[in-house]
């Protein structure tokens, strides 16, 4: 790996490309609380409440999930860990939760159908799956001892909100000394400008930035270079 000065100019530390075996992808609240196909055909009707949700579901279907399938698939070819976090109480009444949680009545209790990952970008074998209660998976859980135990020193990052569970994620995972790749064409926010204002705020500053193309053909090379 070539060496770079971590004061070097115009944030080339890190713009460092990932090492395999010290890098780990984060799923972030890709839940069926978040997408169905029942929540999608919901909107999709006449009048619906949800209707104004379309867009949302919609790049989770047509884009999100393509996205995330490969990206996973080249990591697990990699040697990549992959882990997944998704909004769930330690408790059925919810309890436990975040007071912003409960201000805003998120609530999906433990073991629940909604609280679990969307299957077509789901958990293989024992990938490692840690819930929470608050929009900052650093804030509300052990990741960060996990991620030390696993040697995890890049993150790469994607899933929803892109403007507020993974904002939040990739903020603070940079303040704790991880290097952050956010993947702009594997998030989504309920609307698109929500998700491109998130984007920029973050580009250059807390992370690289970097569709799944680009991060599919960094992680297939870097491993040939392994």
């Amino acid at each position: 790996m070539t060496t770079v000065a971590v004061d070097a100019p115009n944030g080339a530390y890190r713009e460092r490309a990932i090492e395999p075996r010290r890098t780990a992808l984060l799923s972030i609240d890709m839940q069926n609380a978040e997408y169905s196909a029942e929540l999608i055909a919901e909107a999709r009707r006449p009048g619906s409440p949800r209707a104004s949700m379309l867009q949302f579901y919609e790049r989770i279907e047509r884009v999100l999930i393509p996205n995330q399938q490969r990206l996973q698939a080249a990591a697990r070819r990699a040697g990549i860990e992959v882990i997944y976090t998704t909004i769930e109480s330690l408790t059925r009444d919810g309890r436990d939760r975040s007071l912003d949680h409960k201000i805003s009545r998120m609530h999906y209790p433990k073991g629940s159908h909604e609280a679990k990952v969307i299957p077509a970008v789901g958990p293989v074998g024992d990938e490692i799956h840690i819930p929470k209660t608050a929009s900052g998976i650093f804030n509300c859980t052990n990741i960060e001892y996990v991620l030390r135990n696993l040697g995890i020193e890049y993150l790469v990052v994607y899933g929803v909100c892109t403007d507020q569970c993974v904002e939040n994620t990739v903020r603070d995972a940079a303040d704790r000394g991880f290097l952050v790749t956010e993947i702009e064409d594997a998030c989504a926010a309920e609307d698109a400008g929500r998700h491109d204002r998130s984007i920029e705020a973050m580009r250059g500053h807390y992370c690289r930035t970097r569709t799944t193309d680009e991060m599919v053909a960094e992680i297939e090379a870097a491993a040939a270079a392994a």
